[in-house]
């Protein structure tokens, strides 16, 4: 009877090992992917990273700095928004600029009553003389001609500092630059700013207190080539590039611009100061104009094919 309970546990014991070999040999299928991995569409084509970003014809995004300093007061834009040059975009607190304005009004008005007086007085010294000379000494009418003299160039000065003081109240109103579009706005009402931006809670560094784009009738590419690949990049009037949205299977045609003739350390993309590797890369500037239909943001890091374009022979037609 032992032995027979003995033979029942082994029988199904390997009866349980060979369902489970079973089981665990399926093979599951694998799950689609969420988007077709990226592919070169060019047959010598090469990769780089890219950052998508607004279209200038020289530089990058507008970085705005006030240049005064004071707590901001209002703030009169919004992220997004297209504005147009001279806009008023922030006030920064006038007050105390507002007072040295009518301080230096009330110079003009001491200057000018200055003057009047010193006028007067040369006027009466003068018709005097004219009377009699001997009434008023020569030194006498040369001293009030030059108190008159040095009255109308205090009155000047007053009106140069008052001047000076209006311009200098108008910059607590930033304003636009140029035509373009906000991107960012860096500040709340009550951050103190300066000359050199505002300070970063996150970062803990000084930032530009606006940001803008040019006007978004086209979208700029700028992508980082590899001093590797350098030597494969096409010829400017051959270039042709391709870009790829992360995450999709987007791919949307560039229309070359420039090259930044000046290899540089890779930092544009992580905003890293220092690496431990030196790695260059030379700037290519692309453009688009942005589809309707897909939602694409200044900032956006993409993928870019560079190929160059195909050659067609006259006799055949064939490409090469």
């Amino acid at each position: 009877m032992r032995n027979k309970i003995i033979f029942i546990l082994a029988f199904v014991g390997l009866l349980a090992s060979l369902v489970c070999a079973y089981v665990l040999g399926i093979e599951e299928k694998p799950q689609p992917p969420a988007f077709t991995p990226a592919s070169n569409p060019y047959a010598n084509g090469i990769y780089a990273n890219g950052i998508i970003e607004s279209y200038q014809k020289n530089g990058q995004n507008i970085n705005i700095y006030p240049e005064v300093s004071g707590p901001v007061t209002q703030i009169l834009v919004s992220e997004g928004d297209v504005l147009k040059k001279g806009t008023p975009l922030i006030w920064i607190d006038d007050a105390i600029q507002k007072a040295t304005v009518e301080q230096q009004k009330s110079q003009i008005e001491l200057a000018g009553a200055s003057l009047k007086s010193s006028q007067d007085q040369l006027d009466k010294q003068r018709k005097s003389y004219e009377l009699d000379p001997r009434s008023v000494s020569k030194n006498d009418l040369d001293n009030a001609k030059n108190a008159v003299k040095v009255a109308e160039a205090n009155l000047e000065v007053a009106h140069k500092q008052y001047e000076l003081a209006q311009t200098l109240l108008s910059k607590y109103t930033v304003r636009a630059p140029a035509d373009g579009t906000m991107l960012s706005i860096n500040v709340a009402v009550g951050s103190y700013v300066s000359a050199q931006g505002s300070y970063n809670t996150y970062t803990q560094g000084f930032t530009p207190i606006l940001v803008m784009g040019g006007p978004q009738a086209y979208i700029g590419v700028r992508c980082y080539i590899d001093e590797i690949l350098v030597s494969r990049l096409p010829q400017a009037s051959q270039i042709r590039a391709e870009m790829l949205i992360r995450g999709t299977n987007i791919r949307i045609p560039l229309e070359y611009v420039r090259i930044q003739p000046y290899v540089s350390p890779k930092i544009e993309l992580s905003s890293e100061q220092t690496e431990r590797v030196d790695v260059r890369v030379l700037p290519v500037v692309f453009r688009f104009v942005k589809p309707k239909d897909i939602n694409i943001y200044l900032g956006q890091l993409v993928d870019v094919y560079i190929g160059a374009a195909e050659k067609v022979t006259k006799n055949t037609g064939a490409k090469k």
